[in-house]
C-alpha cells in the first residue's frame, strides 16, 4: 500500500555512468513532500560515482509514499490515539481539582468553573489556528508546539497565587497552545489517511479524548489526595511534555492526496462539495457551528459538574471522579460504535441518532439522586453522546471539499468547545442562583433540542437534494 519512486541510470558523453533524476513508477501527488536529505544523498553518490569509474554506482534509497488505509496509516492512527490520550488530560484534571481549587482560593462555584471555561475557549480558538498550521505544514508542527506548551502550562499553574492566574494558565498554555492541537488537527489528519473505514478510524482517534477522561481523573484525584493539586499539576506537566514531544517525531509524513471526491467516497453520489446541503460552504459551516455549540452546551453539564454534584449529595469527590471516568469510558465505546455506524449510514444520520439519545440521557439525570442510579445514568450518558463530536468531522469530509478538511473541522470543533465552555459556566451560574442542578439540566435539554432540530433540517436538505437529482436523471436521459 505504498508507491516507490525508483532511480534510473544514464551514460554521460564521456562514457561515465551517472545517475539521473528520480522518476515515479506511480506519479506522486502534488502535495508529496520530497526529503531534502535523500535528494542531497543522491546527488553526492552520483558525484562520487562520476569521479571514480572503478566503483559501481550505488542505487539511491527509494522514496516511499504511503497510501490511505495502508499499514502505516494504522500505525499512525495508534500514535495519534496515544498522543490525544496523554495530551488531553488537562480538561479533565481541572474538573477533578475544582473542589480543591475552590476551597484553597475561597471563591464561588461559578468563579471556580472559570479555569475550565477559559481552557475550553482557548481550546476552541486553538483548534482553528492549529488546523490551519496542520494543513500548511503537517500535523507534526502543531503537535510539537502542544507538547512544549503543556509542560509550561502545567508548571505555571502549579505556582498560581490566585484563581485568575490559574485560569489564565489554563486558557493560554493548556487550552490555546496545548490541547487544541491534539484534537481537531489529529481528527482531520486521520480522516485524510483513510477512505474505506474512515468512520471507525476517526472514532478510534477521537476516543483518545475520552480515554484521557477515563484515565486522568482517578490518577489526578489519587495524587491530589496524596501530594496536593499543585504537585500533581507539576508532575503532569513533566509527563505530558516528554511523551507528546517524543511521539511527535513519528508523525512527520504528510497525508496523501485525496484520490476520490468526498461525495463519492462517502456514498453521497451526486452531491456537490461546493454546495454542501444545497448551501454555500459558509452557510453550511455556520449551521454546523450552531449545532456544535448547542450539543456541547448540553453535553458539558454532566461532564463538568458531576464531581461537584456528587460532593453536594454527600458521596465525595472520589465517587464523582469515578462517575466521570465511567461516563467517559463508555464514551470510548460510543465513539467506536458510532464510527462503525458512520461507515454504514453516514455522519449526518449518526449525528441525529446521537443527539436524540443524548437528550434521553439528560432527562434521566433529573430523577437520579442515588449513587447507583447516578452511576447507571452516567454510563448511559457516555454511551449515548460519545459519537456526536466525531460525527462533525465525518460530515465535513462527506459534504465539503477534502482540501478544506483541517480548516473546516477546526472551525466546527472550535464552536463545540465554545459550547462546552459556555455550558460549564452556565451550569455553575444556575447552581449559584438556584442552589441545585435541576435548572442546569433543563437548560441542557433545551440546547440539545436545538441541536437535534438543526441536524434533522440538514438531513432533510440532503434527502431533498437526492430526490431532486434522482428526478432530474430521467428527464436528462429523455433529452
Amino acid at each position: 500500500m505504498y508507491r516507490v519512486i525508483r532511480s534510473t541510470r544514464r551514460r554521460s558523453p564521456d562514457g561515465v555512468e551517472a545517475q539521473s533524476a528520480c522518476h515515479a513508477a506511480d506519479a506522486p501527488p502534488s502535495g508529496f513532500d520530497h526529503s531534502r536529505r535523500s535528494l542531497l544523498a543522491a546527488v553526492r553518490s552520483a558525484t562520487a560515482a562520476v569521479g571514480d569509474n572503478s566503483q559501481p554506482l550505488p542505487i539511491a534509497a527509494p522514496f516511499v509514499q504511503h497510501l490511505p488505509d495502508s499499514p502505516y496509516a494504522v500505525r499512525r492512527l495508534l500514535i495519534a490515539l496515544a498522543v490525544m490520550t496523554i495530551g488531553n488530560g488537562g480538561m479533565y484534571a481541572v474538573v477533578t481539582v475544582l473542589p480543591a481549587v475552590q476551597a484553597e482560593f475561597g471563591v464561588a462555584r461559578a468563579d471556580a468553573s472559570l479555569p475550565f471555561t477559559l481552557l475550553m475557549i482557548g481550546f476552541g480558538l486553538g483548534a482553528m489556528l492549529m488546523g490551519r498550521l496542520a494543513d500548511r505544514f503537517g500535523v507534526v508542527v502543531p503537535v510539537t508546539i502542544s507538547g512544549a506548551s503543556l509542560g509550561i502550562g502545567y508548571a505555571l499553574s502549579s505556582f498560581a497565587p490566585n484563581i485568575w492566574t490559574f485560569a489564565l494558565c489554563q486558557g493560554l498554555f493548556i487550552g490555546l497552545l496545548g490541547s487544541s492541537a491534539l484534537f481537531a488537527p489529529l481528527i482531520a489528519d486521520t480522516s485524510l489517511w483513510f477512505d474505506k473505514r474512515r468512520g471507525i478510524a476517526v472514532g478510534v482517534c477521537a476516543s483518545g479524548n475520552y480515554l484521557a477522561g477515563a484515565l486522568w481523573p482517578p490518577i489526578t484525584q489519587h495524587f491530589v489526595e496524596q501530594v496536593g493539586w499543585r504537585t500533581t499539576y507539576l508532575g503532569m506537566g513533566i509527563v505530558c511534555a516528554t511523551a507528546v514531544l517524543a511521539l511527535a517525531t513519528f508523525m512527520r509524513e504528510r497525508p496523501p492526496a485525496v484520490g476520490s471526491s468526498s461525495a463519492s467516497s462517502s456514498g453521497n453520489a451526486g452531491a456537490d462539495p461546493k454546495r454542501p446541503f444545497g448551501f454555500s460552504t459558509a452557510t453550511a459551516t455556520a449551521l454546523l457551528c450552531i449545532a456544535g455549540t448547542a450539543c456541547c452546551v448540553a453535553m458539558s453539564m454532566p461532564q463538568v459538574h458531576i464531581v461537584a454534584l456528587c460532593t453536594d449529595l454527600g458521596f465525595g469527590t472520589a465517587r464523582g471522579a469515578q462517575m466521570l471516568a465511567v461516563m467517559l469510558g463508555f464514551g470510548i465505546v460510543s465513539r467506536l460504535v458510532s464510527g462503525y455506524i458512520c461507515d454504514h449510514i453516514g455522519g449526518l444520520r449518526t449525528l441525529v441518532l446521537g443527539s436524540a439519545l443524548q437528550g434521553v440521557a439528560l432527562l434521566m439525570f433529573l430523577p437520579a439522586d442515588g449513587m447507583t442510579s447516578l452511576f447507571i445514568v452516567s454510563a448511559l450518558f457516555g454511551l449515548f453522546q460519545g459519537g456526536i463530536v466525531p460525527a462533525y468531522a465525518i460530515i465535513i469530509r462527506e459534504h465539503f471539499p477534502p482540501a478544506q478538511a483541517g480548516t473546516r473541522v477546526g472551525i466546527v470543533i472550535m464552536f463545540t468547545l465554545f459550547g462546552m465552555a459556555l455550558g460549564g459556566w452556565m451550569s455553575g451560574k444556575l447552581y449559584d442562583v438556584t442552589g441545585t442542578y435541576t435548572a442546569a439540566f433543563l437548560n441542557g435539554i433545551g440546547w440539545n433540542a436545538l441541536n437535534l432540530t438543526i441536524a434533522l433540517y440538514l438531513l432533510w436538505r440532503v434527502r431533498r437534494e437526492s430526490w431532486t437529482a434522482a428526478a432530474g436523471t430521467p428527464r436528462t436521459a429523455a433529452r
